[in-house]
């Protein structure tokens, strides 16, 4: 589907100058609406919302569907009477990189005292709060109540992956299940409540977007982790042995930025096994993902035209091999259960004829990087003069080094030389700014922006280097950072390159609780 012409800001949330030492969807995610709204940008474009797995990584989750709780605003919290504001006044309050050990150690444990309260409060209550809590529980039943138990032994197996417990409850035996149902009870309906706060904030928050003219971008990791609640409730649909480990796994071939290739290593699918099914585990996942967000940002959308397959005891992705994905057939299946397709594809890296022709057929516009568009001629798709308005612009992306630390530190000669022809010589503005501007006046339905580079910051800011196994997913703006003067140069741009904010559909005004 195509998209009205708007702008943007890439910003995960965890990157939010929040209160405990981590973004969240408190005070500080409310002043970054604010900020948006006086800049007049019309989207702000968020990574996965799923609880975190493998290195703290938003696209390794132990759930298609469940939410973060570190994301949990505890200020809102005790502003709704889940807690009293004294116990988190002592809360880690510092602009510094995410440190997720210390984060959880100090944070999860509120979390669940409030949650308890919750319970408590929920014995001897009666109207909205009883009802609108035991509303989410019933109308999410189809995820939340394996995803809670999940969680829940994970944790009472110190963080093991499923595989590794008990035989009985990794082959999810109904006699073991019905029995750590029974022995944890008060864990799992802790786990309930937790998730209710999590889709309580986000869908105020997603709200407070609304009526503002600010669509939320989410995002799509085409593939799940092995350690997780999707894999350990449906085996069935992942290319397992019968010891229940991967056969396969997930990752690209060498190219030019590493010679062994990327090994993800999250299962890959059994694409026969999900047809027979009608596709129905990815309709509810899609489904989902657009009643949380307005567009959706499909990563690695070539994997459904075709993923690589590394056998799961090679250590490299060298030696894999290309395997077709499900095609245009899932999205058919999804256009007819969703009534549209409100994604946008990234396609970046080798992308072959038949992903090009997949995506055009759909309607999917695709994406163009800025700062991978100076490197050769055939880099050149990436630059204004050659995009199509069904397409989305980025200055760089949260795998990019911002603009000023590439410019600084990784851009050659021939780039520099061949920016400078194209953009015209870099002023005192800096060439983040130059990047911004030739994104905002190109052709592109959308143009997204990374805060980084609004900021102007260097290598110190970079959100992801890929195949680095630790240290990501840190960075945080620092408090006082955004100021009137970024907005006023956003906004003057985004009318004059013709994309301001254009009204959106608004949620109903719900009592949120949390």
């Amino acid at each position: 589907m195509s998209f009205p012409r708007a702008t943007g800001i890439l910003l995960h949330p965890t990157s939010l100058p929040s209160r405990g030492g981590i973004g969240d969807f408190g005070p500080a995610a409310y002043e970054f609406v604010e900020f948006l709204a006086v800049a007049r940008q019309g989207l702000w474009q968020v990574l996965p919302l799923g609880p975190l797995g493998y290195g703290n990584s938003p696209y390794s989750s132990t759930s298609a569907f469940a939410g973060n709780p570190l994301l949990i605003s505890l200020e809102r919290l005790a502003d709704h009477g889940w807690i009293d504001h004294a116990r988190i006044s002592n809360l880690l309050d510092h602009g510094g990189l995410v440190d997720y050990e210390e984060v959880r150690a100090g944070k999860v444990p509120v979390l669940v005292e409030a949650a308890c309260n919750f319970l408590n409060f929920l014995k001897r209550a009666s109207g909205a709060y009883r009802q609108r809590f035991d509303r989410f529980c019933k109308e999410n039943s189809w995820w939340l109540e394996e995803f809670v138990l999940f969680d829940v032994l994970r944790d009472f197996y110190r963080k093991d992956s499923w595989n590794q417990w008990p035989r009985e409850l990794a082959q999810r035996e109904p006699a073991a299940l019905a029995k750590a149902r029974n022995e944890l009870g008060h864990k799992l309906d802790v786990g309930r409540v937790i998730q209710f706060a999590f889709w309580e904030q986000w869908h105020a928050l997603r709200r407070h977007c609304a009526l503002r003219s600010i669509r939320v971008a989410g995002d799509i990791a085409i593939f799940v982790n092995y350690d997780s609640a999707d894999v350990w409730v449906h085996p069935e649909m992942f290319r397992l042995n019968g010891n229940l480990e991967s056969e396969v796994v997930s990752g690209v071939p060498p190219d030019a930025f590493s010679e062994t290739g990327q090994r993800w290593g999250n299962p890959l699918y059994r694409w026969d096994a999900m047809k027979e099914w009608g596709y129905q585990w990815w309709i509810q996942r899609m489904r989902w993902a657009t009643q949380t967000c307005d567009y959706i940002r499909l990563d690695h959308f070539r994997g459904f035209e075709q993923f690589w397959e590394i056998p799961a005891s090679e250590p490299t992705a060298v030696h894999g091999r290309w395997v077709d994905g499900p095609k245009g057939q899932i999205f058919e299946k999804l256009r007819e259960a969703l009534g549209g397709l409100p994604f946008f594809a990234e396609d970046l890296g080798y992308i072959t004829p038949e992903v090009n022709a997949l995506r055009e057929h759909l309607g999917i516009p695709g994406m163009a990087v800025l700062q991978f568009g100076f490197g050769n001629p055939g880099a050149h798709i990436y630059l204004p003069h050659r995009l199509t308005p069904n397409r989305v612009i980025y200055t760089g992306t949260h795998d990019n080094d911002t603009i000023v630390g590439w410019w600084t530190s990784c851009a050659t000669e021939r780039e520099r030389r061949h920016i400078q022809a194209y953009l015209g010589p870099i002023n005192d503005e800096g060439i983040h700014w130059a990047f911004i501007r030739a994104a905002q006046g190109s052709v592109a339905d959308l143009s997204i922006v990374p805060l980084q580079d609004v900021l102007g910051l260097g290598s110190e800011a970079r959100m992801n280097t890929p195949s680095r196994p630790d240290g990501n997913w840190r960075w945080r703006c620092a408090p006082g950072a955004l100021t009137r003067e970024h907005a006023e140069k956003l906004a003057v741009l985004a009318e004059v390159s013709d994309r301001l904010p254009q009204p959106c559909p608004v949620p109903p005004d719900e009592n949120f609780t949390a």
